[in-house]
């Protein structure tokens, strides 16, 4: 297999970003078969850690399938060798603050001068523009302003924070989609552009339920983590023995499942739950039918008996659960593999897939600087050039 057999294969990503956003961005261009060269500082790119077998997971997860240059971009020659990489680029891809490339000497508007052909991807929390743009910005900070800590726990309790990382992840997936875009186009137009996307504002469509109940009723919903802010029901979360189910119906050929696995179809005609609007002004009472079914049972019986009768049904999954499950590991999503210095982990692929086109092979990030004689020599710089750049502190 070759990348030859790849939608991206011939495009080559310049990789400048960091922590989560823009390395997920690179990471799917990598999967799709894009020679992906991530320029890390001498010391390496801060998710990297201490690096060695103290390398985190999320580090080996986002960096797959990439090459892995060192470069001082605060020195003039290290600067003179980014533009010389991005002469034979398609693409560069940063996160960094607003104006912190542009300080640099190596924003945008130099770099479409060196190459006119360039797709430059910035991503920031808030934008390139308007007055909030140079508010630093994590994906706790973006959670909190997007509106989806508001939406996120229960009205009895303080705003909470979403699981993970969504809003990195959102604007990484958006920054992809939107530098494949300009790829298209060029092939148009024959030159690139900026792609610029917030992570503020990738996370807006996440809350359209929300929205689309404030427009409707001119009132924020409660935060409620069991229950939908819609006229779904049942929609929720239910306990079992030994952990939790989720439920949701959205037909009533659905509810009439419930009803029967539970064992309560003569419910079916009851006129208090003749439709999804009536069952939810008495939720508390379609709740405690299914609850009282749901404890005398296991999480994986209760599972099993709904999925079977194919509610919309899922068993919430612990991590470790979630890392090992088969499904995931038979479709190739996840793989174990057995790194020299970390040990056996599980990575994910790609979760993009393409019916004509080879699947990834899944490579280990590189090394700090692993790359730097491969894509340093292509520049026509001598093994005596590269060591002297070396001892100078320019890579």
């Amino acid at each position: 297999m070759t990348d030859q057999n790849k939608p991206l294969a011939g495009i080559k990503v310049l990789d400048l970003t960091q922590i989560y956003q823009g390395p997920y961005a690179a990471f799917l261009f990598a999967m799709a078969g894009a020679e992906v060269i991530k320029v890390e500082p001498i010391s390496g790119e801060r998710l990297r850690g201490a690096g060695g077998a103290k390398t985190p997971l999320s580090f080996a997860m986002l960096n797959s399938n990439k090459k892995s240059i060192t470069l001082n971009l605060r020195d003039e020659e290290g600067k003179k060798l980014l533009r010389s990489l991005v002469k034979g680029a398609d693409v560069l891809l940063e996160n960094y603050a607003p104006g912190v490339m542009d300080r640099l000497g190596v924003g945008w508007e130099e770099l479409k001068q060196i190459n006119p052909r360039l797709v430059y991807g910035s991503g920031t929390g808030y934008g390139l523009s308007g007055p909030d743009m140079n508010l630093l910005a994590m994906d706790h900070t973006i959670q909190a302003a997007s509106g989806l800590m508001s939406a996120t726990g229960d009205s009895d309790s303080p705003p909470s924070r979403s699981g993970g990382a969504p809003s990195d992840i959102m604007g990484g997936i958006h920054m992809y989609a939107g530098v494949l875009a300009a790829l298209q186009g060029r092939t148009a137009t024959g030159h690139g552009t900026r792609v610029e996307v917030s992570m503020l504002e990738a996370m807006y469509f996440t809350l359209a339920s929300e929205f689309s109940i404030l427009h409707e009723t001119g009132k924020t919903p409660p935060r409620n983590s069991a229950r939908s802010p819609s006229n779904v029901c049942p929609y929720g979360r239910y306990p079992c023995k030994d952990g939790w189910i989720v439920i949701i119906c959205v037909a009533e050929a659905h509810w009439h499942s419930v009803l029967e696995v539970v064992g309560r179809s003569e419910q079916k005609n009851n006129p208090d739950f003749r439709n999804s609007m009536s069952r939810k002004k008495r939720e508390h009472l379609v709740d405690a039918m299914i609850n009282a079914w749901t404890v005398e049972r296991t999480r994986d019986e209760a599972y099993e008996a709904l999925r079977a009768s194919r509610v919309p049904v899922a068993p919430i999954k612990t991590l470790d659960e979630v890392r090992t499950d088969p499904h995931l590991h038979e479709r190739g999503m996840l793989q174990y593999k057995t790194h020299d210095l970390m040990g056996e982990v599980i990575l994910p692929t790609s979760p993009i897939r393409f019916s004509d086109y080879d699947s990834p092979e899944l490579e280990f990030f590189p090394e700090v600087g692993a790359d730097n004689e491969e894509v340093y020599g292509a520049l026509n710089l001598s093994v005596e050039e590269i060591a002297s750049l070396k001892s100078s502190g320019v890579i």
